[in-house]
């Protein structure tokens, strides 16, 4: 293993330790002592936790072993160990680094808002470096692999929906689910900032003679298409292949890197696409 594919895995396994604990902290500081269960699996976590006083971070790992099992035969090694570190270091984090500290249990709209904001940064970071916390994250990898053309949007807020409505039963309180929807938009758009301020896509353009390897790459470990266009030279007048990419703000990193990776000396255009629409992304309206 090249040296600077060491450090690379060594700086995404700080990355997602830093993200984790921030996601970690929002969770303990602010939304569990509010009586809030936000989505995925973590918020299945704390309704557990309010039943049956059995630590968040013990429950969050023992709902997210299916998941990772089932994930390990649809998702890539890449993603499911950087997912691993993430999960182990949640429930460290949450049952015994964070266990005993004093927590906010003032006005809960600030709850919302900080924890939140806190939640998003967190999963941004984990993003960024091609991971993720775990939980319904696994699931929509899966089921974006096996179907492309479904919209992952409704899946999550499927999921969320019912774990919130089952939250407003448990915790006997209308007004925690209604924070909790708060928390969860807040925290969708903080991600959106951290992983790339809110833009819908990224068109890449990539400049290099080594455009067959890196298509290769991108569509082996993205899962995503690539098109070549003719291009030609101008100062020099020769034919060359430029590569364009259309990816999810999330993964622009990833084709960064893996661009970068093979060559160090490539050429790259990135713009914003406001909408994208086909084959992986939302399907064509009529």
């Amino acid at each position: 293993m090249k040296r600077s594919r060491v450090l690379d895995e060594i700086l995404d396994v700080i990355i997602i330790l830093i993200g984790t604990f921030i996601y970690t902290a929002g969770l303990y500081f602010f939304i569990e002592p509010q009586n809030m269960a936000p989505g995925g699996v973590s918020g299945i976590a704390l309704i557990i936790n309010f039943i049956t006083g059995l630590p968040v971070g013990m429950l969050s790992a023992v709902l997210n072993v299916p998941l990772l099992l089932i994930g390990f035969r649809f998702v890539g090694k890449d993603f499911l160990w950087k997912t691993l570190v993430s999960v182990g270091s949640f429930t460290v984090f949450y049952d015994y680094i964070l266990s005993g500290l004093p927590v906010y249990k003032g006005e809960a709209l600030l709850s919302c808002l900080f924890g939140g904001v806190l939640w998003g940064i967190g999963i941004g970071l984990v993003f960024m470096r091609s991971g993720s916390t775990g939980g319904t994250d696994i699931l929509i990898k899966m089921i974006h692999q096996k179907w492309p053309h479904f919209q992952l949007g409704k899946v999550t807020f499927a999921t969320d929906a019912v774990i919130i409505l089952t939250s407003i039963f448990v915790f006997r309180s209308l007004e925690s689910g209604l924070y909790a929807i708060i928390t969860i938009f807040v925290c969708t758009q903080i991600m959106d900032v951290v992983l790339y301020s809110g833009d819908r896509g990224k068109l890449v353009y990539v400049f290099s003679d080594k455009t067959p390897e890196i298509s290769a790459q991108i569509m082996d470990v993205l899962d995503r298409g690539t098109t070549f266009l003719k291009g030609e030279g101008g100062y020099t007048g020769e034919d060359r292949k430029v590569l364009l990419c259309a990816v999810r703000r999330s993964e622009y990193y990833q084709v960064k890197r893996l661009v970068y990776g093979i060559d160090p000396q490539a050429f790259l255009i990135v713009t914003d696409s406001a909408e994208v629409m086909g084959e992986g992304f939302r399907p064509p309206e009529h």
